[in-house]
């Protein structure tokens, strides 16, 4: 399961630079979501740091970028505040358990039966919530403790500084793919701020904006081992236990989903079960070393894949980065001015959204565009998880809709009988169809029919082929019922003596029922 990775002179330059890139941007990212969750800043970057180290050595998606997430702070809001820290510590020693039993046994084939439109809503989704956070930068509190937009000089510096950031990563590439454009970005723009003493919000001003203490500072120590400090009674099991399985649920579908993405964008194929696997291992280990958890972060992973970060030692050099930065670095990181990360997030929005997503209004079917826009809907005013799974209930709807249209029937008289010859798969959308194409008060007394070019997909199609059998017993006119599987026989417990069932030269698929060991 574990290969040891390929090294290239070039491709450690390409890792390791794009790594420092990424962990620029992780830093006001893990803060941000670390005041969602209620906890401290330093429980978020411990967390930027746990998760992205432990999924880089042992998940599944070489490049792809794990930290703390909006999409899991937002649910472990109540339980911090209603029960404390330690017992969010405490629900994700069970996410972990929970996602490493998922990839040991092989649940993360199913993000495959994720339908491409719903992929589609899903980037789409994330990269509007990506930009609307970060309209929050161009914010800052007022005396009132309210947040109230940048005006005059200070709106105008900060948007002129977004501005030069998407430039130099849109432009430098045309010159040179040495480093990545975004790490030079943010060097220059910082070196800029610096230099011409512009009066711009930086790191720091974010920090101890958000936290309400002029004295807050990214300088840390290294995370120290400790089990979660809780009762351990069967009433701490009640309280935290759901919290871990929507916990594992999100963390998984947004881990896969951008793995997915990034298989796409690379051409290349990670492997789902071991990545759930590297999560649970990443968010049981941050149980214990006192943060936050997390999962798959697409912003940053975007970062990572545009920055030239392949391997997996780029989301190494970001976790390791992250730490020197708190323990050696934090008074530069604390410099960087809050537009050239914003501007870097611009981009990565950019390159996230499906541009191409307002030309398939004509050329996809209505059904398939209206998955997109109901996914990317969902996704901007809920979560991600919720709209996938919209997403693929929605699209399971409309799948079951079209076929169950697809059933019809050939009619054929002879002397002897009158044959119905069924095409198209009968199930649970289709009965109904299916039971209207016979004319059980005009047929004759002998009646065939024919399941040879048809598909008894479920129980509901079970009973309503022995409904059509009762009609026609009760009619008094003997049905044969044939070309049907030995399964279905077995499974039509009504048949009168009137209705014959072929079993000669008959199918052999399976039919979804619960009676059936």
């Amino acid at each position: 399961m574990f290969v040891m990775p390929a090294f290239t002179a070039q491709s450690v330059k390409n890792d390791v630079l794009s790594g420092i890139t990424v962990a620029l941007a992780l830093v006001p990212e893990a803060v941000a979501f670390a005041f969602v969750a209620t906890v401290d800043p330093m429980v978020g970057l411990y967390a930027a740091f746990i998760m992205g180290l432990v999924t880089a050595v042992l998940g599944g998606r070489p490049g792809m970028i794990s930290g703390a997430t909006g999409a899991t702070a937002v649910v472990m809001v109540s339980l911090v505040v209603e029960h404390g820290v330690q017992y969010l510590f405490a629900a994700l020693v069970f996410t972990g358990i929970i996602q490493i039993a998922a990839g040991i046994f092989k649940l993360g084939k199913f993000i495959r039966m994720v339908p491409h439109p719903v992929m589609i809503g899903f980037v789409n989704g994330l990269a509007i919530v990506i930009f609307l956070a970060q309209l929050g930068q161009f914010q800052v509190p007022d005396a009132s403790g309210s947040m109230s937009w940048l005006e005059g000089p200070s709106l105008y510096t900060m948007l002129g500084l977004v501005a030069l950031t998407m430039a130099i990563i849109t432009l430098l590439p045309k010159l040179t793919t040495a480093v990545p454009a975004s790490l030079v970005a943010i060097v220059a723009v910082t070196l800029l701020v610096i230099g011409m003493d512009l009066d711009t919000r930086t790191v720091i001003d974010f920090v101890r904006g958000t936290s309400g203490n002029a004295n807050a500072t990214l300088a840390g120590n290294l995370p120290t081992f400790a089990l979660p400090d809780v009762p351990i009674t069967l009433e701490t099991l009640r309280i935290i236990l759901p919290y871990s399985l929507i916990l594992a649920a999100i963390g998984l579908i947004e881990s896969l989903l951008t793995l997915t993405v990034i298989d796409e964008m690379t051409n290349t194929r990670g492997q789902g079960n071991r990545e759930c696997v590297g999560q649970g291992v990443a968010n049981l280990t941050c149980s214990t070393f006192g943060a936050m958890g997390g999962c798959a972060m697409i912003g940053q992973s975007m970062i990572n894949i545009n920055s030239g970060g392949r391997g997996r030692l780029s989301g190494i050099t970001a976790a390791m980065t992250l730490l020197v930065f708190i323990l050696f670095a934090s008074s530069y990181i604390e410099m960087i001015p809050l537009a050239a990360l914003v501007g870097v997030m611009f981009v990565v929005v950019i390159a996230t959204f499906e541009w191409t997503t307002f030309k398939l209004i004509k050329k996809v079917p209505l059904a398939d565009f209206g998955a997109i826009v109901l996914v990317t809907a969902v996704t901007v005013a809920f979560d991600l998880a919720i709209a996938v799974l919209t997403g693929v209930i929605y699209s399971a709807l409309v799948f079951a809709w079209q076929h169950a249209k697809q059933i019809e029937a050939k009619v054929s008289i002879d002397p002897l009988h009158k044959t119905y010859r069924i095409s198209g798969p009968i199930f649970f959308s289709s009965v109904a169809n299916f039971l209207e194409l016979f004319d059980v008060d005009s047929d004759p007394d002998d009646v065939v029919v024919d399941f040879a070019n048809a598909r008894v997909v479920d129980h509901s199609a079970i009973e309503a082929i022995e409904n059509l059998a009762d009609r026609y017993v009760k009619a008094g006119k003997a049905l044969h019922l044939r070309h049907l599987s030995p399964e279905c026989r077995r499974l039509l417990h009504n048949a009168g003596n009137l209705v014959e069932v072929n079993v000669f030269e008959d199918p052999t698929y399976r039919v979804a029922s619960d009676e059936l060991g």
